[in-house]
């Protein structure tokens, strides 16, 4: 990823360059003034790659971030480690290598750590239209933990599919809002800290520009309210309805 981003950064400062070359007129073979902002935002960013290092680690000033963020470098985004271990060492959730990964990670700007066996995971898929044959599959790969005398939940195997989608989703700073009908639920993906116009946008464009207010009900209550009934009725004769916005 290192080795990618200092390819594109390459690219940045040569467009750089044409766009400066352009706005003042000089020479192609002229080498022309760089703002400071700039070249400081772009010293920092080489020196980190050169180490092999993601540019998320390095220290930045707020102007130096607005202009970073438009130059498309990979090791800018938050990073999920993956680690493809044997069905074996997966099992008993070990391997040689994990202690020298988790080094190298710390050493490399840090990030999240998950093991997890492609091998286990096809596995439990080829089992997927056989739920029986699938869980006692699991259960037999946990009992070989416990008669290693590995026991506690850390042990159960279980399918990492579900972890890696939570932890990609946090990374990205992403959640979810549904909407519901007589049809249909379903769930729109928003980053943290969206608003809610911003949120209705996702649906429509038209739900944003005409945005006035939001009807908002906890979910807990309307799911002790409700009675599983698909109406807001109840939550509404118990006063835990309102209008946001």
């Amino acid at each position: 990823l290192c080795a990618k981003d200092k390819g594109s950064l390459e690219s940045v400062l040569d467009n750089e360059k044409n766009r400066v070359r352009k706005a003042k007129g000089i020479a192609r073979t002229a080498d022309p003034p760089l703002s400071e902002i700039f070249q400081s935002s772009y010293d920092k960013c080489k020196a980190l790659l050169d180490s092999n290092t993601p540019v998320q680690t390095g220290e930045f000033t707020s102007g130096e971030v607005e202009i970073i963020k438009d130059w498309g470098l990979i090791t800018t985004k938050p990073q999920v480690y993956v680690v493809n271990l044997s069905k074996k060492n997966f099992i008993r959730k070990g391997s040689k290598w994990l202690g020298k990964i988790q080094d190298w990670v710390k050493a490399h700007g840090d990030g999240q750590i998950i093991p997890m066996s492609c091998e286990f995971e096809q596995e439990v898929f080829d089992l997927k239209e056989y739920p029986d044959e699938q869980k006692a599959f699991m259960d037999e790969c946990t009992q070989t933990a416990r008669d290693l005398g590995l026991k506690g939940p850390q042990f159960v195997c279980k399918t990492v599919v579900p972890r890696l989608i939570r932890s990609g989703r946090a990374a990205l700073c992403l959640q979810s809002f549904y909407t519901a009908g007589p049809k249909e639920v379903r769930a729109w993906t928003i980053q943290k800290g969206c608003l809610a116009p911003q949120a209705a946008g996702v649906i429509h464009s038209d739900f944003e520009r005409g945005f006035i207010k939001a009807e908002v009900a906890n979910f807990d209550d309307f799911k002790a309210l409700s009675g599983g009934a698909g109406s807001m009725a109840k939550v509404k004769e118990a006063g835990k309805y309102k209008q946001q916005g």
